[in-house]
């Protein structure tokens, strides 16, 4: 799957499982997450992994994430590219 892909995927996903009511479409990989955005608080990051995880048929453990998975939109998209392609 393209890095395009995934992250149209992570950014869609982030703005339904956070409510972000169209702030999503300002978003750009650069665009810093935790601690950033109100609304990626440790049960945001459990609602947005478990949609990675449905929607990428992917699977997650919990020793495989930190907040550097959470700093910006880049740094979760590669995170969830690194998955599919394993």
């Amino acid at each position: 799957m393209s890095e395009e892909k995934i992250m149209g995927g992570v950014v869609s996903l982030l703005e339904n499982v956070l409510k972000l009511n169209g702030r999503s479409t300002h978003f750009s990989g650069e665009t810093p997450l935790l601690g950033h955005l109100p609304e990626m608080d440790s049960l945001g990051a459990v609602g947005v992994l478990a949609g990675l995880e449905e929607k990428f048929h992917i699977t997650i453990e919990d020793d495989e994430i930190d907040g550097s998975t959470f700093q910006t939109i880049n740094s979760l998209v590669q995170f969830v590219g690194s998955k599919i392609n394993n």
